[in-house]
């Protein structure tokens, strides 16, 4: 599936909001800093960011205020932006926004890093999608603001599925049978690169898995749940059949000549990821169709709420001395017209679907026309669509980094027929529970 790349990953589905003690070995709160804006000039807040597209935000932002400034310093992604973070903290100098992604906040907030801006948002709530919203908070509190939201679909190529008599895969069924027809032509149906096993992890939360969930006063831990064995049997029959290719991201360009070359005929993907193949293809331009993704079969339409930079939030730090005026910024960013769109075009942003309530008047802009060709308008409907089935009650645990980083070691050696998913998922169901017990974090599982 390759949702994730060296720009890397991205989530966007809720946390759990149930207000419970002893779950987090910390807990974040608004600081003394709540009305603190100088009578000497304009308060300052630092913003750390990845996003294509925030600097003009920022500039428009300074622009149109007189009492807040927006101080910009550009990471160079997400990963950069945790370990950047977490020297920031430690020293005591962290800026007052940050850019993030869901499956970070509970981290966060279990290390007292972030500030409780519930306060100070609730009141925007409904401007927000519920999923959207969801991302941004722990426990029922509210951390940052949502930035953006997750539609998740298939883009295929048009011209290889009509050349072998195949239809866009309703079903994973279909789709294991399309890659089989596929194969017959040395053409594989999707790409597993082996650093990244979020295709592993969308797959479980669209089946209804639940990898974390609250349990009373503790974590519970399920990574062998009914959902999680669903996913790991289809991506187990794609790798035995070998009906997937495994190039890393690690050569960016070499994914997208397969793409480009028909080597590969499809992805799950959202709107963000589009820009990446326009910038890069050469022959396939208007070539490619999206379709929803496929069910398993007999169940209704789910769209994993993905994890990609399409999940972010602009999170704002416990040592911000500004907090009610950063939080104020961070909805300004997510609200204003303008801001918004130039976030969500291809263009001048990521391409990113924004967090709003009304997000789907923006699908035209965010998707693109010269990679669609003829299937540009009925592209629209499928991204529209998604945003209705979205996954909303993926909870990620206080220890979803270092949970990751295993996964990632183990997920490899799936997709090289090291070992099937279903040792990967004993695996880390087993070194999780320890994990979180080792941080003195209640856990059952």
């Amino acid at each position: 599936m390759n949702f994730t790349s060296p720009r890397r990953r991205f989530a966007s589905a809720a946390v759990a909001g149930i207000a419970l003690t002893g779950l987090l070995s910390a807990c974040g709160g608004s600081g003394s800093g709540d009305d603190a804006a100088s009578d000497s000039g304009p308060v300052t807040l630092p913003f750390w960011g990845w996003a294509n597209g925030q600097e003009a935000v920022v500039k428009a932002f300074n622009a149109s205020h007189k009492d807040v400034q927006l101080k910009y310093t550009k990471v160079t992604d997400q990963l950069t932006m945790q370990k950047q973070l977490t020297n920031a903290v430690k020293a005591g100098n962290a800026p007052c926004l940050v850019q993030n992604t869901a499956e970070y906040v509970t981290s966060w907030v279990s290390q007292g890093a972030l500030a409780d801006i519930t306060s100070y948002v609730e009141g925007e709530r409904g401007e927000f999608n519920t999923g959207a919203w969801a991302s941004a908070q722990v426990q029922g509190k509210v951390y940052g603001v949502p930035t953006s939201s997750a539609p998740q679909f298939t883009i295929y190529r048009t011209d290889l599925f009509k050349k072998y008599g195949l239809k866009a895969p309703a079903t994973w069924d279909d789709f294991i049978a399309a890659g089989k027809e596929l194969k017959k032509h040395n053409i594989k149906i999707t790409n597993y690169a082996g650093e990244d096993p979020s295709t592993l992890e969308v797959l479980a939360m669209q089946a209804g898995a639940h990898w974390y969930a609250i349990d009373g006063n503790a974590w519970k831990v399920d990574f062998q749940d009914e959902g999680t064995l669903k996913a790991a049997k289809v991506i187990q029959e794609i790798i035995d059949n070998d009906l997937n290719a495994k190039l890393s991201f690690a050569d960016y360009a070499a994914v997208q000549r397969s793409y480009d070359s028909g080597a590969t005929a499809t992805r799950q993907i959202s709107t963000w990821q589009m820009a990446g193949m326009v910038q890069n293809f050469t022959k396939s331009f208007g070539d490619w169709a999206l379709a929803p993704w496929p069910t398993y079969e007999g169940e209704a339409a789910k769209t994993p709420a993905g994890t990609n930079l399409t999940g972010s939030v602009t999170l704002v730090t416990k040592q911000c001395e500004d907090q009610k005026q950063a939080a104020q910024a961070a909805l300004w960013m997510s609200t204003n017209q303008d801001a918004v769109k130039t976030m969500a075009s291809p263009e001048t942003g990521n391409g990113v679907m924004p967090a709003l309530k009304d997000s789907g008047s923006y699908v035209g802009e965010s998707i693109s026309q010269k990679l669609l060709g003829k299937n540009y308008q009925p592209a629209q409907k499928v991204v529209t669509d998604s945003l209705g089935t979205v996954t909303t009650d993926w909870t990620f645990g206080p220890n979803w980094t270092a949970m990751f980083t295993e996964l990632q070691a183990g997920w490899a050696k799936v997709v090289n027929k090291q070992e099937k998913v279903t040792d990967l998922l004993a695996h880390m169901q087993e070194w999780t529970v320890k994990d979180l017990k080792s941080r003195g974090i209640s856990v059952k599982g």
